[in-house]
Parts: C-alpha cells; sequence; structure tokens
C-alpha cells in the first residue's frame, strides 16, 4: 500500500493552497501563478497561507518562482525537511516543467548548459562558460490545433531562473515572461508538472496538471502520451 494519499486536482485562482497529494512527512501543495511563496511587502505569502489554512507548520523544502506555478513540496516536520533538502541539494529529486512559447526556437530538444550570470534589473542570463552550469533537459511538441509549441524541461541543477533562462536562450522565451523577452500574456506559463522524490523507503511521484481554466487569452495544449509518464522520455 502506498504511503501517501492522491488528490483530486481543483484549480486555484488566488494565493491560497490546494493539497494535490501528501504523505508522512510531506504535502505536495499546488501554487498558482503569481504567488509568492513567501510574505513580502505587506502580502501574506503562500506557505503562510497554506500553514494558516492546515493549521500546522510546514517547512518549504526547494522554491518556484513566483510566476510559476504547479508542484511545491513542503515538509511536515524539521526532521522530514533536513532529509527532502538534501534530496534536492544531491539532485535525487527528478523535476519535471512543462512551458508554453510563442516563438520558434532554435532547436527543438536536448540539452541547454552555462553557467549563469546577473544581468540587468534583476535578471540572468546563461553565458557559454561551464565553470558551475544550469543544465536543462528539453522536448518539444508542437500542438497543431492550438498553433504554438510546448516544452517537457528537466532541469538538472536548481538556479534562479533557470528554466526562463533557458527558454531565453534557444530563442523561444516562455510566453508571458516579458521579463525574459516573452509575448504578453495573462500569465508566465510555465508550470511545475511531476516531481519524484523518496520518502520512508519508498519512491514518491506526484504529477499535476496545469488548468487551462487558470488563463485568461491561452489555453495550455494536451500533453502527448508519452508526456505523462515523463522520466520515460527524459531521465
Amino acid at each position: 500500500m502506498s504511503d501517501f494519499d492522491a488528490v483530486a486536482h481543483t484549480t486555484n485562482h488566488a494565493n491560497e493552497p490546494t493539497i494535490i497529494a501528501q504523505g508522512g512527512g510531506w504535502i505536495a501543495l499546488n501554487k498558482p501563478s503569481g504567488a509568492s511563496i513567501h510574505s513580502e511587502n505587506n502580502i501574506t505569502g503562500f506557505i503562510a497561507n497554506a500553514e494558516r489554512q492546515l493549521d500546522q507548520k510546514l517547512w518549504p523544502v526547494h522554491r518556484l518562482d513566483k510566476v510559476t506555478s504547479g508542484i511545491l513540496l513542503v515538509a511536515t516536520s524539521a526532521e522530514a525537511a533536513a532529509h527532502l533538502s538534501a534530496q534536492f541539494a544531491d539532485r535525487t529529486v527528478g523535476k519535471y516543467y512543462l512551458a508554453v512559447s510563442a516563438r520558434k526556437p532554435i532547436k527543438k530538444q536536448g540539452w541547454i548548459k552555462g553557467d549563469m550570470e546577473k544581468a540587468r534589473n534583476g535578471c540572468w542570463k546563461l553565458a557559454r562558460t561551464l565553470t558551475n552550469p544550469a543544465i536543462t533537459q528539453f522536448v518539444s511538441h508542437y500542438d497543431d490545433s492550438e498553433k504554438t509549441r510546448f516544452y517537457l524541461l528537466k532541469p538538472s541543477t536548481g538556479k534562479t531562473h533557470q528554466l526562463r533562462v533557458a527558454m531565453k536562450s534557444i530563442s523561444a522565451p516562455i510566453h508571458g515572461d516579458t521579463r525574459y523577452g516573452g509575448t504578453d500574456a495573462d500569465r508566465a506559463y510555465l508550470h511545475a508538472y511531476y516531481l519524484s522524490f523518496e520518502m520512508n523507503g519508498q519512491r514518491i511521484e506526484v504529477s499535476c496538471l496545469p488548468s487551462s481554466t487558470d488563463c485568461a487569452d491561452s489555453s495550455w495544449p494536451a500533453l502527448p502520451d508519452a508526456w505523462l509518464t515523463p522520466m520515460d522520455l527524459l531521465s
């Protein structure tokens, strides 16, 4: 028997948590796009809202950009937090993201590697050097009905803005990510889709499909069947 309980996907339009799945020592929450993890500028953050709603202390063990929606893993004890954080630090967590771009890429699949360097106004850029590189593997698919290309991304590292910069580096900035040259949209189309990690001696896999009803002027294309088990495609 699995040690966690899957929870049906629901749409969340506010800075409020929705539980995707949970088990001993952990909870996977669905973070909406536009929600900051931590409180800032007198606005209560996503974690603080989750603690209030669930009436318990939570420990975030990784991060998602404000513009990114999808799976945010939190621990429910300091011991579980240390165990899960170590897996992220050791790069043994499988992380898969979905993205949409309105631009034509210079390549449709492969690897994106390079050192991350600070640019202007809090942005980052990808360098040609490989001293301590950000590493991302990806495949893409063109959806004829939507007339757009979307991407399955697997970051091996966890650099700030890594996927956003990676997409810009292949001339396909994320739709809605105007900071990095993306076309205007109601949101940035980057979603934390699939996560695998170890807990209590078991390999846990959690998925969360993006919801088209969370988008005002665009929609997420339907996933190819092969993308439903992303670890078989990008490993």
